[in-house]
């Protein structure tokens, strides 16, 4: 929007060609992502708890949880709105792929808001069935996963790229394509579903991850950069870069408000609609098994819950008494059960995420 009036303005202003750099665009939103959450943040939370919007916390979780019950939920809202201002404002309107994460980000968020509203509002503490949740992540999914495909406009787009391995590239079909899209972004986004469990858990390994996402669309959407760094060339993909920096900017807002002790919390209205941003910028941008690796924490948390209820399910049909591996899934409350206090467990697993994108943004250049 502003980019399409600094364009216009540069016919007689010389000046505002600046604003043709996506990375200052990407400075702007970010900025302009930060300080929409710090503003709109004390309001909506005065809001949520007017209308008492609160947390509803599971009896067979940690008890020191307990206490949080009542916390303002639904938090999510605020970075969605931050994301899509931001991005609207700053970004290029024209290009697709901005309008395939916004829809993908803003889809995964209204399913995530009726889950909430139902478990808040309604007093359902289930809130969509695991069925209806589920179909719908898969409507959205794999409606940009098709049109993804149908819109390649080079091989590249749809070719799984192999990280540290300089010329070992899966050509995938259009199913295969389909599929492995669908799963990043559906599983992108459940995974930090699971991991939002502590104050401040799930949205800093979310910010540095969007952050790394932030560089490498800016390089795969340069065709010098990358070329000398051996990667995939898709054009228009550098636009989500500014879409990455205004998550990183929304997510470090709302941190603001969401670290321990948390005045609000994201809700599934924000973790499903940010894992399913990072998932779908992965796939645009061809480094989905770079996302396994700087999303490692997300891994853990959804194998964990995984591997517990699979073992004890095994042993229970095996013995008739289930057994399980961890003390509590997922493994953040296994670590608060071993007697870890609650920032302990959400700053180490700050460290693990850092490191772990590290290592993402080596691949850039070992090869």
């Amino acid at each position: 929007m502003l980019l399409e009036l600094a364009q216009w303005l540069a016919h007689d202003i010389r000046g505002f060609n600046v604003f043709n750099y996506i990375t200052l665009r990407a400075v702007l939103a970010t900025l302009t992502a930060l300080v929409i959450s710090l503003m709109v943040g004390p309001t909506l939370i005065r809001k949520l708890t007017q209308y008492k919007v609160g947390q509803a916390v599971r009896d067979d979780g940690p008890q020191t949880h307990l206490i949080k019950a009542g916390t303002p939920t639904m938090g999510g809202a605020l970075i969605l709105v931050s994301i899509a201002i931001s991005t609207l404002l700053w970004a290029d309107l024209s290009n697709r792929f901005v309008w395939v994460v916004l829809f993908t980000t803003l889809g995964f968020g209204v399913i995530g808001w009726v889950d909430d509203w139902r478990k808040v509002v309604h007093r359902n503490p289930k809130g969509l069935s695991a069925k209806e949740k589920y179909f719908w992540q898969s409507v959205v999914g794999l409606s940009v996963a098709v049109f993804l495909q149908q819109t390649a406009a080079t091989p590249a787009e749809t070719t799984l790229l192999i990280p540290f391995f300089k010329n070992l590239v899966v050509p995938l079909s259009g199913l295969g394509f389909i599929v492995l899209t669908y799963l990043v972004v559906v599983g992108s986004s459940n995974a930090v579903n699971l991991t939002d469990g502590l104050d401040g858990l799930a949205i800093m390994p979310t910010v540095m991850v969007a952050g790394a996402l932030a560089i490498f669309a800016y390089v795969t959407g340069h065709l010098y950069f990358s070329r000398y760094l051996s990667i995939a060339y898709v054009p228009g993909a550098g636009e989500l870069t500014v879409f990455c920096a205004a998550m990183v900017g929304a997510g470090l807002g709302f941190l603001w408000f969401n670290a321990y002790p948390a005045e609000v919390f994201m809700g599934d209205v924000g973790a499903l609609a940010l894992g399913a941003a990072l998932g779908i910028v992965a796939v645009v941008v061809r480094q989905e098994v770079i996302l396994f690796i700087m999303g490692g924490v997300f891994v853990m948390e959804t194998l964990s819950v995984a591997a517990q209820v699979t073992y004890f399910k095994y042993t229970k049909y095996k013995t008739g008494t289930g057994k399980r591996i961890f003390l509590m899934a997922p493994l953040h409350h296994h670590y608060e059960q071993k007697g870890w206090k609650e920032t302990q467990v959400v700053v180490r697993f700050w460290i693990i995420s850092m490191m772990l994108v590290l290592i993402g943004l080596a691949s850039l250049k070992i090869r």
